[in-house]
């Protein structure tokens, strides 16, 4: 019998991950159906999950398709009413998936969902990549409860809460699957990084809800696919940070800042040339030209509403490098 919940993995060249996780996701997830989405992997990742892992349901796609392309291409054969899309470096917890479905049941307008997301290598520290729920600033920017840009908080019990967010992380994301197709799932455009984001900014925009539960852990190790120090990670977070702002932000507002971002990415690339090197500064020259490039088409899948009020926090990134503050 069907489960109303599939945990849906992606991989590509990820057997090391799969060993150390997937064992934990299979014993941790007996009320939900699990699978493993392959994006074409050369190694034996495959082979090992079927040797091991019986229960788990393969998924082969053509191609590496990224992230947005892979689990878009992969859970059109998913027919569950609720997926789990579950990055292959996270040690989930035991019941870590009835509080989330609870949530789900309490507010049919609740279309994605969060849990508490800390450091695999530092278990008391909030985690980079959603923490406690993400956030975005009135420029753009996104944020996390328990983390500024690459400032970790401890946690201490700051974020043990149930509340609405602006987007739920990608490394661990509940989302209703009505509500995934309804938006046409991630932008592939992307490939990888802040499609997330957009699908929750676009799914806010169509008047539903993102959530964040700490009674629901994981913890995710972060970086397996490219680490934060990697020119192209800056290349993809600029370039689908520019596309997601013109799609999903309210006309005339999307004018003055966009621009106004364009120059901060300047002063940025001259910063990443001096800290990380060349590469990182032409990281950013590129991804100006990849963002001009998908104006046209970027333009076309502009919701006919946008929500006036999007962000939490103001003038972020002053307050943060500028005056030392965090909120």
């Amino acid at each position: 019998m069907q489960k109303k919940l599939a945990v849906a993995i992606l991989n590509w060249n990820g057997k090391n991950w799969l060993e150390k996780f997937l064992p934990g996701v299979v014993q941790s997830s007996q009320n939900a159906d699990i699978f493993v989405i392959d994006n074409l992997s050369t190694d034996d990742s495959i082979e090992f999950v079927e040797s091991h892992f019986p229960t788990v349901t393969i998924i082969r796609n053509n191609k590496n398709h990224g992230f947005a392309g892979g689990y878009n291409e992969g859970l059109k054969s998913i027919t569950h009413e609720f997926y789990c899309l579950l990055n292959s470096d996270v040690e989930v917890t035991t019941n870590w998936i009835d509080p989330v479905l609870e949530l789900f049941e309490k507010d049919l307008q609740i279309s994605a969902i969060q849990p508490k997301v800390l450091s695999y290598d530092y278990k008391e520290y909030f985690e980079f990549a959603g923490a406690a729920g993400g956030l975005i600033d009135n420029l753009g920017y996104p944020y996390c409860r328990g983390r500024i840009f690459d400032d970790l908080e401890e946690d201490k019990g700051q974020y043990n809460d149930e509340t609405e967010i602006f987007w739920a992380s990608g490394c661990c994301f509940f989302i209703r699957s009505k509500d995934f197709w309804d938006q046409q799932g991630f932008d592939e455009r992307f490939f990888a990084h802040q499609e997330e984001i957009d699908l929750c900014w676009r799914l806010i925009n169509s008047g539903k809800k993102i959530f964040y539960t700490a009674k629901s852990t994981v913890y995710h190790v972060g970086g397996g696919t490219l680490n934060k120090q990697n020119a192209q990670k800056t290349y993809l977070n600029i370039r689908n940070n520019l596309s997601m702002m013109l799609k999903n932000l309210p006309f005339p507002r999307l004018i003055w800042l966009i621009f106004f971002r364009l120059c901060l990415d300047g002063v940025a690339g001259i910063y990443f040339g001096l800290k990380h090197g060349f590469p990182h500064l032409w990281a950013v020259v590129r991804a100006h030209f990849g963002f001009y490039a998908q104006i046209p088409e970027t333009w076309k899948l502009r919701q006919k509403h946008q929500k006036e009020k999007f962000y939490q926090s103001k003038w972020l990134i002053f307050k943060h490098f500028l005056g030392g503050k965090n909120s």
